[in-house]
């Protein structure tokens, strides 16, 4: 069986000491084997990461951009053995790794404009023969924690001029050493990239080690607090993004046929496995629930369920038996507490894949708010329907929940759209958009206990996370004047 060590210093670097199973999710068995770093060879990573750094730094911006030019390129080439690795050890089905890979194109595609994205500001004469401008410089050593819903993540730190350790989801670590791989064959410097499979003990060494400026993590909220709480008591820059429980209000003018067919693949692709999956519907009357509760339960009939490798697959499995069971356990809590399980998935087989994690898309309607299937984010194909009288209604429910990551409104009034849009307390706004994920040139991240740390993730906000800005005001006095000493704080006036 193959075993998954680390990358470091432009190569692969194999395991020593520790290691773990990494699971077919569709067979149930594992199929490979990933090193588990001990402190010690974490710290060797950053330490690599840290003397490649300098010279990296120095390198001008358009010629980091031609690495990630050649790197895109690679990943438009590799993208069959990408999204198979992700198939294999995430249980996605093809489409949704060619997805998932397609986004993260977009960000390299990005990052290939960093002479423009770090161009900095300036002003001439801001006072007599004075000039003023701003730099964008790179941090040194960041690293980021990456989660299993989303191997394929590709950082933009590297572009900035810092140099990077990543310590991807030891669940599907595969897709991560290809793109170490690939990056260093597109003329990365060596140790400018470098990936440490690990858990705790990783993630431990990156948050105390005193070269490493900058973690970003995305997970559960429980360990981005964690993160958040930790990493600045060590010196550090963090953005830990954490759970979601997105909900998408239907209004009684919605087109009912158009909000369905939108909401069952935001509520059921990749297995409900992503932070911004749909987890509930709330449906501002009892005509628009029961009108929409009977036609999610025909389109539910047609989705197909399997493993990566059939045809015509639609959802594939969840991550782990673990998942599964939890998933499972909170449908049986949703309906012991009172809601009417419309669609249960609990029971599903899959021919052939008898010992896959696999979990058929499950339906709740009357939810009520106090309902654990409500309050916590399940990470699996359940969506819950909850009834409202008004709009009013379903954005104070949706404010007093936790978390605030995305959110959609199903409607054709524009005044319902944009009252929607300016009050809800949501990072992350659609309008008849139930996946409101903004593009590469945009930044990614929710509010309230989905997100700890001011800046989010990608674009623009990824410049204002990995760099520091300078400030530099300089003077050429001119020659034959006599300069007199000033005592009182400079200013333009004088």
């Amino acid at each position: 069986m193959n075993t998954i060590g680390h990358f470091m210093a432009g190569h692969a670097v194999a395991a020593n000491g520790r290691t773990q199973d990494v699971f077919n999710p569709a067979l149930g068995l594992p199929a490979a084997k990933v090193a588990l770093a001990s402190a010690a060879e974490t710290t060797a990573a950053i330490e690599t990461a840290h003397a490649a750094f300098p010279a990296w730094a120095a390198t001008p911006a358009a010629k980091r951009a031609q690495v990630m030019f050649r790197f895109k390129a690679l990943l438009d080439a590799q993208a069959p053995r990408i999204c198979a690795a992700i198939a294999e050890q995430h249980g996605k089905t093809m489409d949704d790794a060619q997805g998932e890979l397609m986004r993260g194109i977009e960000i390299v595609e990005y990052a290939c404009g960093a002479g423009e994205l770090l161009k900095g500001e300036h002003s001439k004469n801001v006072g007599p023969g004075i000039d003023t401008w701003s730099e964008f410089q790179p941090l040194c050593v960041v690293a980021g924690v990456t989660p299993f819903n989303f191997p394929a993540m590709v950082p933009m730190a590297i572009v900035y001029g810092n140099s990077f350790v990543l310590k991807p989801s030891e669940r599907d670590p595969g897709a991560a050493m290809i793109l170490a791989e690939l990056l260093a064959e597109a003329g990365l410097p060596a140790g400018v990239f470098n990936v440490v499979n690990g858990d705790k003990e990783a993630v431990d060494t990156l948050l105390s080690h005193p070269l490493v400026k900058a973690i970003s993590f995305v997970g559960s909220t429980p360990i981005a607090e964690h993160i958040y709480k930790t990493g600045p008591a060590n010196g550090k820059r963090v953005q830990a993004l954490g759970g979601a429980k997105n909900h998408a209000i239907v209004m009684p003018d919605a087109d009912l046929d158009a909000a369905v067919s939108a909401m069952i693949g935001a509520a059921y692709g990749s297995a409900g496995e992503r932070c911004m999956a749909l987890s509930v519907a709330v449906c501002v009357g009892d005509q628009v629930a029961d009108n929409l509760v009977a036609r999610l339960k025909t389109a539910i009939a047609k989705i197909k369920v399997g493993a990566c490798t059939q045809t015509s697959i639609d959802m594939g499995p969840v991550i782990t038996r673990q998942s599964q069971e939890k998933i499972k356990d909170y449908v049986t809590s949703g309906v012991a507490d009172g809601a009417d399980l419309v669609v249960d998935g609990r029971d599903i087989k899959v021919p052939g894949f008898e010992n896959g994690y696999f979990v058929d898309p499950c339906l709740l309607d009357r939810v009520r708010p106090e309902m654990k299937v409500y309050t916590d984010e399940v990470f699996g194909p359940v969506l819950c329907v909850v009834r409202v009288g008004t709009l009013h209604e379903g954005m104070a429910l949706i404010d007093a929940h936790e978390f605030g990551n995305g959110t959609c409104l199903f409607t054709r009034d524009g005044e319902a759209a944009r009252y929607f849009t300016d009050n809800i307390q949501v990072g992350m706004v659609g309008i008849n958009v139930p996946l409101p994920v903004p593009v590469a040139y945009h930044s990614f991240g929710g509010w309230k206990r989905s997100l700890f740390g001011d800046l989010h993730i990608y674009g623009p906000d990824s410049i204002r996370f990995y760099t520091k800005r300078k400030a530099i005001t300089q003077r050429w006095p001119s020659s034959g004047i006599e300069e007199k000493t000033l005592f009182a704080f400079p200013n333009t006036a004088r």
